[in-house]
Parts: C-alpha cells; structure tokens; sequence
C-alpha cells in the first residue's frame, strides 16, 4: 500500500500496560468511528507495514487502546512507539457532495464566485483557531479560511473547490500596503 493511496489517522504515544497494548491519538473529530479497527498500517522508516488489529479495549476522548495482533511484550511495543498510523483511503465513510476530508484539498483548483479560477491548494494548514488553505496565485501565496461560510461546494470528481471568499482578502496578498509607499 502506497501512501498516496492512505490518510494519517494518528500515532501510537505510548505502551499501555505489560502485554504490548499501546495508547494510539487519532486525529479526528469522530474517533468512535475507528473503534472497530480490524488492520491498519504503521509508518516504519519509509515503509507503511501491515498489522492486524487483535482488539480495542478502550477509548477516552480521541485516545484508543490497540491490541496489535504478534505484539504481546511490552518490549515489542516500545518498538512501535511514535509510529504514525494510515488507512487505506477506502476506509473512509463516504461523504455527501459538499462534504470533504482535507487531505482531498491538497491540488484541488479553486474556483471563487467573484474571482473565477485562483489556483490549486497547496496545503491544508489545521491551526488551532481555524483551518485555512494555502494556495499560489500571480505569484503570491494566499491564505484562507476553510469554513462553510466560504465555501460553496466541493466538485470531488473535478476536484474543484468552490468558494466564496470575503471582499478584500486577496486584494490584501497581492497589494501589500507598505510604511515606506506611504513616506514618499
């Protein structure tokens, strides 16, 4: 399995217990979706290894308890500790027409009501306040917010996101007001 075909859904923090459990940290806002983990694949250096999953024993919050099918020690769980966790893609509940996972943004053109076609998502920045997309246009990079008063809809099969942005916020990237324009 290729990573470009997988979402990171977390990491492992820590070893839980002596029998090889680890604590895995999913980021997602529905980490109850994944209690019914059967395989999910480890980060190990450049590769992305397969492994079973025995059982889930508990959740707390975005925190899961997994029981890895041939790590049985707590030595053998240390091994892992840290390792980034990726599902195939496929494992993903499907989303409504105008619903997406960020991970999809990543070179999506951006088609906005007032501007026509802007550019292709760069990345996904997910801050703690707000989410917002990066994108290149005329040679500046731009920033906005992705929240649903700013986006009209996402066209998966395109891959086009539509937006709606505020009046003035790419007019701010690309005329950048200076002191010094103003001394002279």
């Amino acid at each position: 399995m290729e990573k470009r075909q997988c979402f990171e859904l977390g990491y492992l923090s820590k070893v839980h217990g002596l029998d090889g459990a680890l604590t895995a940290v999913l980021d997602t806002d529905q980490p109850e979706r994944y209690a019914e983990l059967d395989a999910l694949f480890l980060e190990q250096g450049t590769q992305l290894v397969p492994f079973l999953v025995k059982k889930v024993s508990g959740r707390k919050g975005k925190q899961l308890i997994l029981h890895l099918e041939g790590i049985d020690s707590q030595e053998k769980a240390n091994q892992l500790k840290g390792s980034k966790i990726w599902l195939p893609e496929q494992a993903l509940p499907k989303l409504g027409k105008n619903q997406f996972y960020y991970h999809e943004l990543v070179g999506a053109e951006v088609e906005d009501a007032r501007h026509g076609k802007l550019g292709r998502i760069s990345e996904v920045l997910d801050l703690p306040q707000q989410t917002l997309a990066s994108m290149n246009w005329q040679g500046s990079e731009i920033l906005f917010p992705l929240n649903d008063a700013f986006i009209r809809g996402f066209d998966r099969e395109a891959s086009v996101l539509l937006t709606k942005l505020p009046e003035g916020l790419i007019e701010v990237y690309l005329n950048p007001e200076t002191e010094e324009s103003h001394a002279h």
